[in-house]
């Protein structure tokens, strides 16, 4: 059944060629209390599925997908390692398709294949999951995509060492870039996975709406009106990974005419920070780990010395040790799990790149008229594997 999404996320107020990308990013709210509502009715059956692979003591979780997709396994992977005391790797399914052996190296040891991918059409995501039923002796998939007609949930439906999570419809985006299809996987891995482990997962709607509704959305507006030519996402674990994520959004936003660079807090003043002038925006994603957290306020002090006054924002749970007018709040999540901080956060980065692509004269559904680079990845030829 469809989701009603509110009208209000389109209508005359929305710019013409945005009208995908803002509804995407606004119905998130609704599309994760229904995510969460589906997993409720089959956590029996996800269950049954990931007992006996859960028991193993040398099982190996490999979260995969490319582009979005394969940050969404980023962000969610010390969460699901804690969560599931398994080893859990992040592995793009660019690197399994291109690195087999080196991604695979143990043969012998069962392994948990989790592939999160919008239309599991790419080619890469169908290959990433042959490769591992080729190279391993006992492989397990679990399917966390937003297609049910896709090619990688009809291959995997129907077996029984599969698992087909299915995202609310609406999900897969319509529009160029990945925004609800990345929260609503994203999501669905740390509840399957982790459940009420991963601490925060029930507060992220109420705290996306906040944001939506709040000040935000105008304070984006006025970050982007200072015209930056280049943006700097900084911070720690998970957040890194979704430092990573807002970085692509608005290089993809914006057809690459604003540049970004992501990178951790502290590994920013070896090298990276070079990328800084005075048309530098940063944005630091504070962790709700008080050890790491440290880190991450120190970047932001040094960065607001460095930068023009409004150019440094703090995007944070808790406001301590934060000045007000440079952060943007993310309410009621004080307590939860940086990789659960990270949905409703990366609302910030995708109001960011939809405001920064409308101010580049950008048709942010479409950033790629002339289909340089395409919603569904093409151009990319399989070569077999060579010969065992």
């Amino acid at each position: 059944m469809k989701t009603a999404v509110p009208e209000t996320t389109e209508g005359p107020s929305v710019p013409q060629g945005a009208a995908h990308t803002h509804r995407e990013i606004h119905q998130q709210p609704l599309l994760w209390a229904e995510m969460a509502s589906r997993l409720t009715q089959e956590r029996s059956a996800i269950d049954v599925f990931l007992a006996p692979l859960l028991a193993e003591a040398r099982l190996r979780i490999v979260l995969t997908g490319a582009g979005t997709s394969a940050y969404a396994g980023q962000i969610a992977r010390s969460a699901l390692a804690r969560a599931t005391g398994r080893a859990v790797e992040a592995v793009a399914t660019t690197d399994i398709t291109a690195h087999p052996d080196t991604c695979f190296e143990e043969p012998d040891r069962p392994t948990l294949l989790v592939s999160f991918a919008r239309s599991g059409n790419s080619p890469e995501s169908i290959a990433a999951t042959e490769i591992a039923d080729r190279l391993l002796d006992h492989c397990a998939h679990l399917v966390i995509t937003c297609n049910t007609d896709g090619a990688l949930a009809d291959r995997h439906r129907h077996r029984a060492d599969s698992y087909v999570l299915l995202t609310p419809p609406e999900a897969e985006d319509q529009g160029f870039a990945m925004t609800s299809s990345l929260t609503c996987m994203l999501l669905g891995a740390l509840s399957a996975l982790g459940g009420s482990s991963v601490q925060g997962l029930d507060d992220c709607a109420a705290a996306a709406r906040g944001l939506l509704s709040g000040a935000v959305p105008a304070r984006v507006e006025e970050l982007t009106d200072r015209a930056p030519d280049r943006f700097v996402y900084l911070g720690s674990g998970a957040l890194q990974a979704l430092a990573g994520e807002s970085a692509l959004k608005l290089l993809e936003l914006t057809g690459g005419a604003v540049t970004a660079l992501p990178e951790s807090s502290l590994g920013f003043r070896h090298g990276p920070k070079a990328f800084l002038t005075q048309r530098t925006a940063a944005i630091v994603y504070v962790s709700n780990n008080p050890y790491t957290r440290q880190y991450d306020l120190d970047i932001f002090r040094e960065l607001r010395g460095a930068l023009p006054a409004g150019q440094v924002v703090a995007v944070a749970a808790r406001p301590d040790g934060l000045p007000a007018e440079h952060t943007w709040l993310v309410e009621g999540m004080a307590e939860a799990e940086d990789a659960a901080l990270a949905l409703p956060a990366v609302l910030c980065a995708q109001l960011i790149a939809l405001a920064a692509s409308l101010a580049c004269g950008m048709r942010p559904d479409n950033p790629f008229p002339d289909g340089e680079v395409n919603r569904v990845v093409q151009g990319v030829t399989i070569h077999p594997l060579p010969a065992r």
